[in-house]
């Protein structure tokens, strides 16, 4: 073959190259990956907002039974995705201590249950209902406390009310929500806003007076601290527990 036919092969062989290029099929396209749903997890705008999950659906990491030593949950157990009462033992605390925060959980009460969530709380005294703010969750039907809008699902127990029919029926998830910021407190029962204070108030400390709680003179003090999942009587499940954190000037709602 002439150097001649040799170019001109060698030039239709590079063309051939790059018309084969050019029609090549795409890349296989990578398989998406699975955004998280259903109980006990975060979507990827709720990750970037700074939320958190305090339960992971499966184990009591991060939780304590009070004034015993993390890992020690006596009392409480997962199962089926919810944090679960399965006994009398003592309150669930939080290992770790928050000041200003919006918290979400979801819950729901057997038959003439009672429980809470506390927070601001510390572990020095006998019990943290002591020292420490509640908000109740209550079977506001089966339970006496439901007789009274101060002890009612949703209030800030035994100070400020909430309204006796936003709590949905026995075996119903519930969703609560606190906000506090500062010395101010919001508390929210499915969807609706019931409770907003301020704790260094008047108005406050006047309550606060005039309530059992007067006999510990720590009560309603601290601006840090636990939260604690109530082990009071009945059985209690709890899910989708998150937080984030805000240091924003105002409520973050």
């Amino acid at each position: 073959m002439s150097r001649r036919a040799l170019a001109r092969a060698a030039l239709l062989a590079v063309l051939l190259t790059a018309a084969c290029a050019g029609h090549a099929p795409p890349p296989p396209a990578q398989p998406a990956i699975p955004v998280p749903t259903g109980p006990n997890t975060l979507t990827p705008a709720e990750q970037r907002a700074g939320w958190v999950l305090l339960f992971d659906g499966t184990t009591l990491n991060g939780w304590h039974t009070y004034k015993q030593s993390p890992g020690i949950t006596s009392g409480w157990a997962a199962k089926d995705g919810a944090i679960v009462r399965t006994g009398p033992s003592g309150d669930l605390v939080s290992d770790l201590q928050y000041d200003t925060f919006e918290l979400e959980l979801e819950w729901k009460i057997s038959p003439g249950g009672n429980s809470g969530v506390f927070y601001w709380g510390n572990e020095g005294t006998d019990a943290i209902y002591m020292n420490a703010p509640e908000m109740q969750l209550l079977d506001n039907v089966g339970h006496d406390d439901g007789k009274s809008p101060l002890t009612s699902a949703g209030a800030l127990y035994g100070l400020y009310p909430a309204p006796q029919n936003l709590v949905k029926p026995v075996g119903e998830w519930n969703t609560s929500i606190i906000v506090t910021h500062g010395s101010k407190v919001q508390h929210w029962l499915n969807g609706v806003k019931i409770v907003d204070v301020n704790f260094d108030s008047k108005e406050m400390k006047a309550k606060i007076a005039a309530s059992k709680f007067k006999q510990w003179e720590t009560f309603g003090l601290a601006r840090r601290g636990h939260l604690a999942l109530q082990d009071h009587n009945g059985t209690v499940w709890f899910r989708n527990i998150k937080l984030k954190e805000s240091r924003e000037r105002e409520y973050p709602r």
